[in-house]
């Protein structure tokens, strides 16, 4: 994810996945980029939204971006590896996720 020279950049990532049954990876998508990623949106450096559709269910996974792990607390809380659960994601998710993965950003390249 590059960044323009005067925006702040991104040296935090943090990372969701969560899976759901192809049956309902279409409904749930539509709610996951309303209710998970419009908000992220207002607040992230940048966000992704990845999909892959397997044989029998879809994985979605998530990426926000930050400029530090303060910034994605003021966003997530003060521990920023708990999961706030949207408030349907039990009807649509198999099992839902224990936590996100947090990364340091080490090279961030554009192109």
């Amino acid at each position: 994810m590059a960044t323009k020279p005067t925006e702040a950049q991104a040296r935090i990532a943090r990372i969701w996945r969560g899976r759901t049954t192809r049956a309902k990876a279409d409904d749930y998508a539509k709610y996951l980029r309303r209710e998970g990623v419009a908000p992220l949106q207002q607040k992230a450096l940048g966000v992704q939204m990845f999909r892959e559709d397997r044989a029998t269910d879809s994985e979605f996974v998530t990426i926000s971006y930050w400029e530090s792990i303060e910034a994605m607390s003021r966003f997530a809380g003060p521990d920023p590896r708990r999961i706030h659960h949207l408030p349907r994601d039990a009807e649509y998710l198999i099992a839902l996720p224990d936590g996100v993965q947090v990364l340091e950003i080490v090279v961030n390249t554009p192109g």
